[in-house]
């Protein structure tokens, strides 16, 4: 994986398209780590000419990308884009303001009124540039942005009062205007973000959407993408046994619910590509009810991502499975065993449970909290013909370089480092991550409404592999 934490290779960022056709230019407001940018990149073969945030951390990685790019670390309602403009026509402006006031994720807390006004925002810049095309992203619950009360928690009744004034804004000066809430695996970025699009245009051309590529069912387009495909099986973690530090009893029962139903009650669990283990992976939030397991299979793309890393990779490593309890090493790969999905098959819904008692725990209720390997029991499943005993389980938190693929950035986008070479923060790669602009959706959105601005094909960085004595140098 380019620019990963633990890796050896990191990339370059290579200018492009130098002296090509450059006649309108496009901003990128709230550009956060470029997102958005990379996938106008993406759609147009060009850069964004101006790029606005008022985050230096999110600029550091902005500007290493797009070093092309003029960075603005500016207060949006403050910056005069005017004066940067100077006078030339915008064809594009990208906006995708701060999300986190108008999402369900902030449940009943107060909400910031400073946040939530970020809309407003476009509509100035929108006023005095008249960008022939605006692209917005955002929650889908911002058509719900209205009002607060004295708290500062939305006052129901009143819910969506401010997202139809600033609708009705934008038209009055002279946009069409068309919104959707679009599922990026839908159109190939192995991730189920939704988001709230909004296209505003004033040039005459109609507003156009986005053709659908795969699909959760598989019945009319290719199946959603695999987020197993993105992760580094190179590294399966440590054991979640016998750590010098323990791991929290609230990470253990993670484990043991998502063991459950990720393994023991699934037909089709995921088959690690060195046949040997079986993996899924658990969020770090709450529970909503007990016995439940935060977390997903592999075989469906990653749900959304947010600003802290809350994904952890989950491996069970297997052993064929004798009447005397005896464990051996596969000796077949398990894909040529597995090719049929009715393979699979739960053998035994209980654990044993090794407290001198021996007494078994029946899989119909929550799973006690993992203690040690020799405790953990006997779980068996049937794969094939063949049974197999879990024989230990690894962990590790998914690396920023594999949010990165997910959230679909291409593998050569740089977050690992600023363009002064100095060491970008895990904490901030996975920070900006997770407010990014899925690039994928970016990519489409553009390249469907903006074709006429296309000048090429996006310019990879190079990847440089010093994991060696000879460098090693990729595009």
């Amino acid at each position: 994986m380019a620019s990963g934490a633990g890796t050896k290779k990191t990339s370059v960022a290579v200018a492009g398209n130098i002296g090509g056709k450059k006649m309108d230019i496009i901003i990128d407001c709230f550009a956060g780590g470029g997102g958005a940018s990379v996938g106008i990149e993406m759609a147009l073969g060009r850069s964004v000419d101006i790029a606005i945030n008022h985050d230096p951390e999110a600029i550091r990685m902005h500007k290493v990308n797009h070093p092309n790019t003029q960075h603005l670390t500016e207060d949006i309602f403050k910056v005069d884009l005017q004066r940067y403009v100077k006078g030339r026509h915008v064809a594009l402006m990208w906006a995708s303001p701060d999300c986190t006031s108008h999402s369900k994720a902030k449940g009943g807390q107060p909400r910031s009124k400073g946040l939530r006004i970020l809309p407003w925002a476009v509509y100035k810049h929108a006023k005095t540039l008249l960008p022939d095309v605006i692209i917005m992203e955002n929650v889908e619950e911002i058509q719900q942005w209205g009002p607060l009360d004295a708290n500062g928690k939305p006052i129901k009744e009143r819910a969506g009062e401010d997202y139809q004034k600033f609708i009705t804004a934008m038209q009055s000066i002279g946009y069409d205007f068309q919104s959707r809430e679009l599922v990026a695996a839908d159109y190939g970025a192995p991730t189920t973000r939704k988001r709230w699009y909004a296209i505003f245009r004033r040039d005459g051309k109609p507003i156009l959407w986005p053709e659908q590529t795969h699909s959760k069912t598989r019945e009319s387009f290719p199946k959603w993408k695999e987020c197993g495909d993105y992760i580094d099986w190179s590294d399966l973690g440590k054991s979640i046994f016998d750590r010098k530090k323990p791991l929290a009893e609230a990470t253990m029962k993670r484990i043991a619910n998502g063991v459950k139903k990720y393994i023991i009650d699934n037909s089709h669990p995921y088959i690690v590509r060195n046949d040997k283990a079986i993996a899924f992976m658990i969020q770090y939030h709450g529970e909503t009810r007990a016995g439940d397991s935060r977390g997903q299979s592999l075989q469906e793309p990653i749900r959304t991502i947010d600003t802290s890393n809350r994904y952890a990779l989950v491996t069970a490593f297997i052993t064929k499975f004798y009447k005397t309890g005896v464990g051996q090493v596969c000796n077949e790969p398990l894909h040529t065993i597995t090719t049929s999905a009715g393979h699979f098959g739960l053998v035994c819904a209980f654990l044993i449970k090794y407290y001198g008692e021996g007494i078994g725990q029946t899989m119909d209720r929550p799973l006690d909290t993992i203690t040690t390997k020799d405790r953990f029991g006997l779980v068996t499943v049937l794969i094939g013909n063949e049974q197999y005993v879990i024989k230990d389980i690894f962990l590790r938190m998914l690396k920023p370089s594999e949010l990165k693929i997910m959230q679909g950035f291409p593998e050569d986008y740089i977050i690992d480092r600023d363009i002064d070479w100095k060491p970008y923060p895990l904490k901030e790669q996975v920070a900006r991550i997770g407010n990014s602009v899925v690039p994928v959706m970016a990519q489409k959105l553009v390249e469907t409404n903006c074709p006429y601005l296309k000048v090429g094909k996006r310019t990879k960085n190079l990847i440089i592999d010093s994991s060696e004595k000879q460098l090693k140098i990729a595009i």
